[in-house]
């Protein structure tokens, strides 16, 4: 009975539906990686053994070379919304722009870890192999920048918005409430989206940053990540 009762726990069925999902899936080896990694420097400042370092240094490796193998192909649907974006007319010209040049980016970076997957996993090993990670960390960068001007500039659409509503009509409140959700949710994008811009900026070598510092946002954006396609998936 203790058993069934777990087994068919809604909890349980939703967990389900979670791991059902690439996005799901990919969220979740992500937060664990970048944990990996933040825990990894943690015991290495900490003066921890090599023996005991090495068990997080290889789930970053690997958990990371795993989800490059999960999001072969993924650039097609990347280049399938920004063309979605780009004939999308009736949207803020300036999101859309964003909208199209995150998509591109996210299309680059993907179909260069695709072959950067092929010379790590020593399918066929290639010479130029770091130097397309390079522009694929620089496409991944583009693209952060290209969602966060977008974050900004939505911030400051709805904080105008905000400022023509009269609160005390019944409509406006509704209407108040709505913009609220929608600043909040554009807040945590942008939280999401620094965070993420540390992983690629300190791989190029334009800011420097240790991989506790990398490790720790990759961590929190990870965590922001996996809570919205929970909640996606409820």
């Amino acid at each position: 009975m203790v058993a069934d009762a777990l087994i068919y726990h809604p909890s349980v069925s939703h967990y389900l539906r979670f791991v059902a999902t690439t996005a799901g899936r990919d969220k979740l080896l992500r937060l664990i990686q970048h944990f990996s990694k933040f825990y990894a420097w943690y015991l290495l400042r900490s003066n921890y053994a090599a023996s005991q370092i090495r068990p997080f240094d290889a789930i970053k490796k690997q958990f990371g070379l795993a989800r490059k193998l999960l999001s072969v192909g993924k650039n097609v649907e990347h280049l399938q919304l920004a063309a979605k974006a780009a004939d999308a007319k009736n949207m803020d010209p300036v999101l859309r722009y964003c909208a199209v040049g995150r998509q591109l980016s996210c299309a680059v970076d993907l179909s260069l870890d695709m072959v950067g997957y092929l010379d790590v996993a020593g399918i066929r090993p290639s010479e130029s192999a770091k130097r397309l990670q390079r522009l694929a960390n620089k496409a991944s960068l583009t693209g952060l920048m290209f969602n966060t001007v977008a974050g900004v500039y939505s911030l400051a659409r709805l904080r105008r918005r905000e400022e023509g509503l009269d609160g005390k009509e019944g409509e406006g409140v509704l209407e108040g409430k709505r913009l609220m959700r929608e600043r909040t949710a554009t807040n945590i994008q942008l939280l999401c989206d620094l965070c993420d811009m540390t992983i690629p900026a300190s791989a190029l070598g334009y800011v420097n940053l240790d991989d506790g510092v990398v490790g720790l946002a990759g961590t929190v954006s990870s965590l922001i990540g996996v809570w919205s396609v929970w909640k996606k998936t409820a």
